[in-house]
C-alpha cells in the first residue's frame, strides 16, 4: 500500500476533529496532528523517507551536511571531541546518533587514527543509523577508516537498550528531522495545525483545538508569543531524545550540531510561516503534502528549548554558538594552506575553498553547535 493511501486511511479512521476554517463551525473534518503526519512520512517502516529508498545525503541525494564540504568540519570536531573525552580516564566510547552514510564518522576515525593513535586504539565507535542504504554505504566507509578503532553499527531500537558509563555522544543533523507539532495564532487564539484529507484533492491543513499541555509548556518556557496569523513549530521529540540519551551515559558529553536558533529568532516577525521545509534533489519548498514519504521534511531546532531541557537534566552547557564561531574557536584559520599553484583543483585549493564555505557560506550562521556535559554523581 502506498504511503498516501495509508495516510488517508489513518485520517479517515482518526478520532481527532478539526476545522477547515476557524470562522465556519460547519467545516469540521477528521484529521491527525501534523507531528503524526510527519512521523508517517519520515519513519513509516515500509515507506518512510528515512526508513526506505535510496541514499538521501550527498550529491545524488536530497541535501548536504557540513561533513560533505571537504573533511575540515569532521577534523575540527574530532580534535574537539578528543579535548573533551581524551582527558577523562576510562572514556573510550563514542556514540554517533543518526550517522547517515558515515561521512562524518569516517572523518572522525581518520583524524583520531592519525593524530591520536594510542587513544584511538582504545576506542569503541557506536554508529547508529536506520536507513538500510545509508548503513550499507557507511559500512564501506567505516571499514576503510576504522584502523585500530572498534566500530559497532546499531539500529536506533538496539541503541536504546544500551548504556555507557563514560561516553561522548555526537548528533549531527539529527534533531531537525524529528516530527514537530505546528501551532498557529488565528482569531486571537492558538490552534494546533492538523492534517485533513480528500481522496481527490489530497491533504491539507486544518485547525485543531489547542489542548496539548506539553506543547503549551514548551511555548511558555521559551516565552513564545505568536502574532496574529503567525505559525511556528514545537519539537517535543528533540527534548525527549535529549532526556533519553542523557540517561544512557553515566558521565560524559554531548555535541549537538544542527540548524536552528533561539526561540526569539525563530518566532521573529519576519518568520510568519515558521521554518518547515521540504528537501528533494537539493531544492526546497514549503508544501509538505506534495510527495509524502518521498521528500525530507525538516524544521529548525529551537535551541532555547534544548538549553532549558539540559538545565532540567542538570547538564552543564560548555559551548553554544554558530558553526562559524565553533570553527574559529577550534583554530580553523590555521588549516588554511599557503599555495602558489594556479591549479584551482589542487588539494590545497580545494581545502581552502571548503574552509571558506564553512565559515562564510549559508551554513556558517544557520548551523549551531551545542556542547553539554554530564558529570559523575
Amino acid at each position: 500500500m502506498r504511503l498516501s493511501d495509508q495516510l488517508h486511511r489513518s485520517i479517515e479512521s482518526s478520532q481527532w476533529m478539526g476545522w477547515l476554517n476557524v470562522h465556519d463551525s460547519d467545516s469540521m473534518v477528521r484529521c491527525i496532528p501534523f507531528n503524526e503526519y510527519m512521523n508517517h512520512c519520515l519513519y513509516d517502516e515500509q515507506a518512510g523517507y528515512y526508513k526506505s529508498g535510496k541514499v538521501r545525503i550527498g550529491k545524488k541525494g536530497d541535501f548536504y551536511t557540513s561533513s560533505g564540504i571537504g573533511s575540515v568540519m569532521g577534523e575540527m570536531t574530532a580534535d574537539y571531541a578528543f579535548s573533551l573525552a581524551g582527558v577523562m580516564e576510562g572514556c573510550h566510547d563514542i556514540i554517533e546518533w543518526g550517522g547517515g552514510t558515515g561521512e562524518l564518522a569516517g572523518q572522525l576515525l581518520d583524524r583520531w587514527n592519525s593524530s591520536q593513535p594510542e587513544w584511538a586504539a582504545q576506542l569503541k565507535y557506536w554508529f547508529i543509523e536506520d536507513n538500510p542504504e545509508h548503513v550499507a554505504a557507511a559500512q564501506n566507509r567505516l571499514s576503510a577508516a576504522a584502523g585500530s578503532i572498534t566500530v559497532n553499527c546499531l539500529s536506533s531500537v538496539e541503541a536504546l537498550s544500551c548504556r555507557w558509563d563514560k561516553a561522548l555522544v555526537i548528533a549531527n543533523e539529527l534533531l531537525d528531522a524529528f516530527p514537530v507539532h505546528r501551532v498557529v495564532c488565528q482569531g486571537g487564539r492558538l490552534w494546533e495545525l492538523g492534517v485533513a484529507s480528500d481522496r481527490q484533492a489530497g491533504f491539507c491543513y486544518c485547525y485543531m483545538p489547542f489542548n496539548s499541555l506539553a506543547v503549551a509548556a514548551s511555548l511558555e518556557q521559551s516565552e513564545i508569543r505568536l502574532l496574529e496569523g503567525q505559525e511556528t513549530e514545537v519539537n517535543l521529540a528533540a527534548c525527549q531524545w535529549l532526556a533519553a540519551a542523557s540517561r544512557q551515559i553515566g558521565a560524559g558529553w554531548m555535541i549537538l550540531i544542527d540548524y536552528g536558533d533561539t526561540a526569539d529568532e525563530l518566532t521573529a516577525p519576519h518568520r510568519m510561516k515558521g521554518t518547515l521545509l521540504c528537501y528533494s534533489g537539493h531544492r526546497t519548498h514549503d508544501n509538505p503534502f506534495r510527495h509524502p514519504g518521498e521528500e525530507d521534511l525538516t524544521a529548525h531546532v529551537n535551541f532555547s528549548s534544548l538549553l532549558h531541557q539540559a538545565g532540567k537534566l542538570d547538564m552543564e552547557t560548555l559551548f553554544y554558538g554558530s558553526q562559524q564561531q565553533f570553527l574559529l574557536k577550534q583554530g580553523i584559520m590555521t588549516e588554511l594552506a599557503d599555495h602558489e599553484a594556479t591549479d584551482p583543483f589542487s588539494g590545497a585549493a580545494r581545502r581552502n575553498r571548503s574552509i571558506r564555505e564553512l565559515l562564510l557560506g549559508g551554513m556558517s550562521e544557520t548551523f549551531k553547535v551545542l556542547t553539554l556535559a554530564k558529570r559523575d554523581r
